[in-house]
């Protein structure tokens, strides 16, 4: 049997509305690449990282979501069993900021109580663009008591930083994966319950 070049599994969630480029913050992270020609995700797509944290290798499974409300129902199984979830927003359109509170209620619908959230603001280069300030994504964040950042896909900014805090988060709440790290982790694979505990185009 092969040996496992991991420790542990999580596995992680992008949601948001459409275009707030969930797709090129994922490929930013997974592949340090950045395309501005991106089309929106049908459906579901994933990625995967292996990181080291903590002396541990920990493999990050990373669900890119469609944002669009025609495949909400598609996308929604997805939450079960994620461990982490990304909510991210367009700094440039208030709209998708303001629908931060639906994906919020989306996410105590549909998600693993206890869930580790974090806010991200991308497209943080398109300064003079900017429609949604950053003292309201820190309002919001702090109403819910979860980490935010300004993020910028296209220029790598706070990309590593955001993924690296929800992984250490997780692994600092879930002392079960820490533990028996030497496990298959078929506990957080998709589809499965976590037993734990608790893309579109973003060229400005």
């Amino acid at each position: 049997m092969a040996k496992k070049n991991f420790d542990v599994l999580f596995k992680l969630l992008l949601i948001g509305d459409s275009g707030v480029g969930k797709t090129c913050v994922l490929f930013r992270f997974s592949d340090d690449a950045f395309n501005t020609t991106f089309i929106s995700t049908i459906g579901i797509d994933f990625k995967i990282k292996t990181v080291e944290l903590h002396g541990k290798r920990i493999k990050l499974q990373i669900w890119d979501t469609a944002g669009q409300e025609r495949f909400h129902t598609i996308t929604t199984s997805y939450y079960r069993g994620a461990m982490g979830i990304m909510l991210v927003y367009d700094i440039t359109s208030e709209k998708t900021f303001d629908n931060i509170s639906k994906w919020l209620r989306n996410i105590d619908e549909h998600a693993t109580p206890g869930v580790e959230r974090m806010l991200l603001g991308n497209k943080c280069d398109c300064e003079d663009k900017r429609k949604v300030q950053r003292e309201q994504g820190q309002r919001i964040a702090r109403e819910h008591g979860i980490p935010f950042f300004e993020t910028s896909a296209k220029n790598s900014i706070n990309i590593e930083e955001a993924f690296m805090t929800l992984t250490e988060n997780i692994l600092q709440k879930n002392p079960v994966a820490k533990s028996e790290a030497k496990k298959e982790g078929a506990n957080v694979l998709v589809g499965g319950k976590d037993s734990n505990k608790p893309g579109g185009d973003c060229a400005c």
